[in-house]
């Protein structure tokens, strides 16, 4: 046998032990279940620590970095609690351009994003009612947006999985008026199925083709389909599919226009349904720097602002966090590569060093992210050690109550025990987070999946749970 097939099959056999060793360190239920998904052992990361002290409960291919999908948001919000701080807030200022007579601005309203990730409607209104509480009734100019807080590189929103449109694929931007979604209200009338925009959209026309159907409300939204089938025609949006008759009236989230547009027809329909009146239209600009704004709206704290980011899983709010450690670590205006930098400085100040940290957008939704288990779960430990571990578990959804785990591991043994960023994307399932076993012990709990049959891995990620909270790891 020559040097170089000895060389094939010992490497050979190598990988087979290797892979044994790993199946072997799992549970057995674990194990079955990965088996029966047809999910191989290497192509899964497990780490559990007991936060009371000692060694892993469970360490299974720990080291290898794996794509993490959402869970990567837990990095992003442990750095930002440490740098920024729980009370942190983002400001919105506005500035007058003329006189205020009467309740009419003579001129141009000026609003300079701050880039607040929680910019909702209820805000908006808020910050409007703030306006008009300044004398602001009226405005006689344009409103003119300044955006120059972040400076990103042209993206496209369908780059990194074809859906261009859908709400998750919001980008960020210095004014994000509720996280750029815009819904839809799709119902049956007659035969076909109307389409309509829950607030006015200027320049946006739809087309429905879409066909009732007589079954069941069971996963309608992966049955309509929402396009743009002509790029020069992007305003004109088509519904294909087929939509239940059952399903009666329901909303989908779409991200249908440009973040500034859409803040602008958001700000001009909310201030007119509250009675004021706006003459002009809406361009970019600058604020002056000089001269101390009218207005500064404040968001709610970090701490308030992370717990919706985690529970719903916001793509959009934790890329403009990670775009906010950049910022305030190196200065105005926001890049990607500052918010880089400054993620890896602020684990670093905790001596967390993680050498294989692939950083993008410090949200998950990304085929480039990387950690691995083991690190993962020394930033849990960390958390748990910090002065900041009860606002970051309690931004976590709980398992089988809020949040992403609302309809997750119902009936489980540990409902409400489980404190768990999950993750997920096409080929990616992941979780991360907290648990405490039926004897009171606390843990921390990683596993990524990374394989083209992870979405078959819920029956093994609910038997690692399982598992741990009966205990037996300790026994």
């Amino acid at each position: 046998m020559s040097m170089r097939r000895h060389l094939l099959v010992g490497l050979a056999m190598l990988w087979a032990v290797s892979a044994q060793a790993w199946a072997a360190a799992l549970p057995q239920g674990v194990a079955e279940a990965l088996s029966d998904a047809g999910i191989p052992a290497e192509a899964v990361s497990v780490y559990v620590l007991p936060l009371g002290g000692g060694a892993p409960l469970l360490s299974a291919n720990a080291a290898q970095p794996m794509n993490p999908a959402s869970t990567m948001k837990l990095v992003t919000s442990y750095a930002a609690l440490q740098s920024l701080g729980p009370d942190y807030t983002w400001k919105t200022g506005f500035w007058a351009r003329g006189e205020i007579s009467e309740g009419r601005l003579q001129g141009d309203l000026i609003v300079r994003g701050g880039g607040d990730p929680y910019l909702t409607l209820e805000r908006i209104w808020l910050m409007q009612r703030a306006l008009r509480a300044q004398g602001v009734r009226e405005i006689g100019g344009s409103l003119v947006l300044d955006l120059t807080l972040y400076d990103l590189p042209p993206a496209d929103p369908g780059a990194f999985d074809g859906e261009p449109l859908a709400a998750y694929n919001a980008p960020p931007a210095p004014l994000l008026a509720d996280f750029n979604v815009q819904y839809v209200r799709l119902a049956p009338e007659g035969e076909e199925v109307a389409v309509r925009s829950e607030l006015p959209l200027t320049g946006v026309k739809f087309i429905s083709r879409l066909q009732l159907g007589d079954g069941p409300c069971n996963g309608w939204r992966g049955t309509v389909l929402a396009t743009r089938p002509d790029p020069e025609l992007t305003g004109l949006v088509v519904f294909e599919g087929v939509y239940p008759r059952a399903c009666g009236e329901q909303r989908l989230p779409l991200n249908l226009l440009e973040p500034a547009q859409n803040f602008a027809q958001v700000f001009r329909a909310l201030w007119e349904e509250s009675g004021g009146k706006w003459e002009g239209g809406v361009v970019q600009g600058i604020a002056p720097p000089e001269t101390a704004p009218l207005l500064e709206f404040e968001s709610p704290p970090l701490v308030d602002v992370i717990r919706p980011l985690n529970k719903h899983s916001s793509n959009a709010m934790t890329r403009m966090l990670f775009l906010t450690l950049g910022q305030e670590r190196f200065g105005a205006p926001a890049t990607p590569e500052k918010s880089v930098s400054a993620m890896r400085q602020a684990l670093l100040a905790q001596k967390l060093d993680f050498p294989e940290l692939v950083l993008e957008n410090g949200a998950g939704l990304s085929r480039i992210e990387r950690i691995s288990a083991h690190s993962m779960g020394q930033l849990l430990l960390a958390a748990y050690h910090s002065p900041h571990y009860s606002e970051l578990e309690s931004a976590l959804p709980i398992s089988a109550i809020d949040g992403t785990l609302r309809k997750r591991f119902n009936g489980s043994a540990f409902t409400g025990q489980a404190h768990l960023k999950t993750g997920s994307l096409r080929d990616v399932r992941a979780l991360a987070g907290y648990l405490m076993d039926r004897n009171g012990s606390r843990m921390a709990v990683v596993m990524f999946v990374n394989h083209v049959n992870a979405g078959q891995s819920e029956a093994a990620m609910a038997a690692l749970l399982n598992w741990l909270y009966e205990g037996v790891a300790q026994e």
